[in-house]
């Protein structure tokens, strides 16, 4: 048995050794055909990675006759990838297999990233690659055997290549430096400086229109396709990124909180409810577009609460994705447009105690609570929103069966039932004793929407969920009619659902980058089970970071001079969003007091006391 084991092994070892011989032979024999296989490797790998997202062949090379400079430009880009990749490692089948590996993985990410939201992908959202287990519950899969053939194409020419095995010589390490040098050079100043990525995007005639919604940013990809618009939007992105403004100074912002207020504020001469804010998660009124037809029995939870409560529009900072960017808004009130707007601006916060509404309730006295349906660690909202003035944290994580809920947990579809959120939420309530201020973000209404009656019907089976949301949300209110505490409920969606990109109803209302502001138009209702003033609610539409002092107004809190002055922007600047529409100038008082409360020094009024902000700026 030993014997043959040893004959075995040595039959491999042979037919390896003989293999890598004759990979050095066509080292040198074929030294033209390995030119040749170098110089068009940036032609192939462009034109696969492009043609995956294309689908079609014939699709593709529409495209390049109708654009050829964006191909050009993407081969170019390649090719400098390519001689860094080949600088590198000197061993071009090295090269090649690492950049086919990210060229393809990057087109695969954009191909189910647009298939599952509608969004295209940016190199900002890697970021969220740690969450890669979340995501995986989110996104639409679909392995489809042009994919397959796709991807074995380019490992067949990345094996025949290996077979070839071009290389560069051992003695010219200086030019290889040199090289790659150059090539790193030529990406800092493609990301980073204006005077150089503007006249190359202007030859090459790329798309660089500013993308202020993502229709904008959809109708961009399309004239850029993929790798130019990965390249694009990343210059785009530096470009905007947040910087501390020239005019941040004490003085400035002592200036801008120089306003008269009214210390008499006594919350209705003691009285202070319960504060519930409930941000539902993907929930949207589509019945705002007629031609869908929708049926008023999928809201009829909450057309019942406005009758009962008050009714409005307020304007939501994002579409389809990007949940944390509602959520800042209201849970700051401020807005994400003052920090550049970035997707994901709870990755901007300075990493200290933060002056959020929960740090205003906790200063009156309110207990206060965060509930999320979900993991902890997505997002990182157990490890940032701990500095947000929360006393409780409740999450559930399916994935690592891991629940804080003190409640029976139920699902419905892929998350947590909305109905169980409302009964943590009575729960919370009924036990705490001081007056209680929580926000929830739930998660039953996120996509996938393939389960239902239909599992092809997404739209259907979305406004089923949200039926069932609203059941569950009729059952809340009518137990809260039930509890002896004054409580007021502030609901509302965090944006307008993700439906797959070529096949959503988004498609059939042909909406596009100037028509689709309805979509950032979240109707809300707030409610109470006691006599609450509603007199105070702005009949106009306001932007999302308003919310917060409608409810403040209505409880009849204190005001210090920050929550005046933002009660004067919420009449003088009543929607401060690009997404929803970008020909609202800057606003340099609201960016900068933004700026001050989650980046700077807070050198606004903050209801954190000074020693205790003090002690988490030093421990920075």
């Amino acid at each position: 048995m030993t014997n043959s084991k040893n004959i075995n092994d040595t039959e491999k070892t042979g037919w390896f050794a003989r293999l890598e011989q004759k990979r050095e032979e066509n080292t040198s024999r074929f030294k033209l055909l390995n030119m040749v296989l170098m110089v068009l490797f940036p032609v192939f790998i462009t034109c696969m990675a492009e043609i995956n997202q294309f689908k079609k062949v014939g699709s593709f090379f529409a495209f390049a006759a109708d654009r050829p400079t964006v191909i050009f430009f993407d081969i170019l880009i390649a090719a400098v990838v390519f001689i860094f990749l080949l600088a590198l490692f000197r061993k071009g089948w090295v090269a090649v297999a690492v950049q086919s590996f990210i060229y393809m993985a990057l087109s695969i990410v954009e191909l189910f990233k647009y298939g599952t939201n509608g969004n295209h992908l940016i190199l900002s959202d890697m970021k969220l690659f740690k969450s890669v287990k979340s995501l995986k519950s989110f996104a639409y899969i679909k392995i489809t055997p042009r994919l397959i053939i796709y991807c074995l194409i380019v490992v067949a020419v990345a094996l025949i290549i290996a077979y070839f095995n071009p290389k560069l010589p051992r003695h010219i390490p200086v030019k290889r430096v040199v090289a790659g040098l150059c090539c790193v050079v030529s990406w800092v100043g493609l990301i980073v400086f204006p005077s150089f990525y503007n006249p190359v995007y202007k030859f090459f005639k790329l798309d660089t229109t500013a993308a202020t919604n993502a229709f904008i940013l959809n109708e961009k990809f399309d004239s850029n396709s993929f790798l130019a618009f990965i390249v694009e939007t990343a210059s785009e992105s530096y470009a905007n990124r947040l910087r501390k403004p020239e005019n941040y100074t004490e003085d400035y912002v002592d200036e801008i909180t120089d306003v008269k207020t009214d210390p008499s504020e006594d919350f209705n001469g003691g009285k202070k409810p319960n504060v519930v804010v409930i941000m539902s998660e993907s929930y949207a009124d589509f019945r705002v577009f007629d031609e869908l037809d929708v049926d008023d029995k999928y809201y009829e939870g909450f057309d019942k609460a406005v009758e009962e409560g008050y009714g409005g529009v307020a304007i939501t900072p994002t579409y389809a994705s990007y949940t944390v960017r509602s959520e800042f808004e209201l849970l700051f009130g401020l807005p994400v447009r003052g920090l550049n707007a970035p997707n994901m601006p709870q990755r901007e916060l300075a990493d200290r105690e933060q002056p959020a509404l929960a740090q205003y309730y906790k200063s009156w006295g309110y207990s206060t609570a965060y509930v999320h349906p979900f993991q902890s660690n997505f997002y990182s909202r157990s490890k940032i929103y701990g500095e947000f003035g929360f006393d409780k944290m409740i999450f559930h994580d399916d994935i690592d069966n891991v629940s804080d809920f003190t409640v029976p947990v139920e699902h419905y579809g892929t998350y947590v039932d909305d109905k169980t959120v409302y009964d943590q939420l009575i729960d919370l309530i009924k036990t705490t004793d001081d007056p209680l201020y929580v926000h929830t973000t739930t998660m039953q209404n996120h996509q996938p929407y393939d389960q239902g009656e239909d599992p092809n019907d997404e739209f259907g089976n979305y406004l089923q969920w949200v039926q069932h949301s609203n059941e569950g949300l009729t059952v809340f209110l009518d137990e809260l009619k039930n509890i002896d505490e004054p409580t007021l409920v502030f609901f509302v969606g965090d944006h307008f659902p993700s439906l797959r990109g070529e096949t959503s109803v988004y498609n059939q209302l042909y909406l596009d980058g100037v028509t689709c502001s309805v979509l950032y138009e979240q109707r809300y209702f707030i409610w109470s089970n006691y006599d609450a003033d509603f007199s105070k609610i702005p009949e106009n539409n306001v932007s999302f970071f308003y919310m917060p002092y409608v409810l403040l107004n209505i409880i009849d809190a204190p005001r210090d001079a920050f929550i005046e002055k933002m009660n004067d922007f919420m009449e003088t600047v009543p929607i401060y969003s690009l997404d929803y529409d970008n020909t609202i100038p800057d606003n340099e008082e609201l960016d900068v007091l933004t700026y001050d409360r989650v980046i700077g020094d807070v050198m606004s009024p903050c209801p954190i006391p000074d020693e205790l902000l003090e002690t988490s700026k030093n421990s920075d």
